[in-house]
């Protein structure tokens, strides 16, 4: 994964070069793009440097739908956008992906869709973390004495952690809206 102050590393998999090409251009800007032209290409490049990873689903030789499912077995930590002109069936109730965009995707679109997948990550990491740090914070809370945790300030120190953490999952849930539909039409 990106290393702190680097830009995410996207990894563009079309076999219609022209698109491939397109989308790289739109995200050339603030972020480190790979382009490949196929499934096969895709699995020899694909691993854990990539933050995103654009996959178009309907291509000649190795479809996206088994480039996904082969990300999923390496347990890769990336993001994967189905990004592609098959409209989607009741099959994506199965897919493992994050997204699922409908080609055509103009720069605007293509940029919010990376951004978004970013910050499922970033979230995802900020669940776990919070997860952790409320198992610590209960621990104590069942083996000591209240009044004892209130003067120890590493305790303290725990429940505001825990409490900054939970403001900003809260604030990135209302930037993901998960609820809502992001369409485009």
């Amino acid at each position: 994964m990106t290393a702190a102050g680097d830009e995410p590393n996207v990894l563009i998999v079309d076999d219609e070069e022209r698109v491939a090409n397109t989308y790289e251009l739109r995200l050339r800007d603030g972020y480190e793009t790979t382009v490949v032209h196929g499934g096969e290409e895709a699995l020899d490049v694909v691993d854990d440097s990539f933050d995103v990873v654009l996959l178009d689903r309907r291509m000649p030789g190795t479809p996206g739908d088994e480039v996904l499912g082969e990300i999923r077995q390496r347990g890769l930590d990336c993001r994967v956008v189905m990004l592609t002109a098959v409209d989607p069936g009741f099959d994506v109730a199965e897919m493992d992906v994050d997204d699922y965009v409908v080609k055509p995707v103009d720069r605007d679109r293509l940029r919010n869709v990376v951004d978004r997948a970013l910050t499922i990550s970033e979230y995802n990491e900020q669940m776990q973390r919070l997860s952790s740090l409320k198992l610590k914070r209960n621990v104590l809370e069942v083996e000591m004495d209240r009044h004892r945790l209130e003067e120890n300030p590493t305790y303290v120190e725990l429940v505001e952690e825990i409490d900054a953490l939970e403001a900003e999952i809260e604030a990135m849930e209302e930037t993901l809206d998960l609820d809502q539909v992001d369409l485009y039409l």
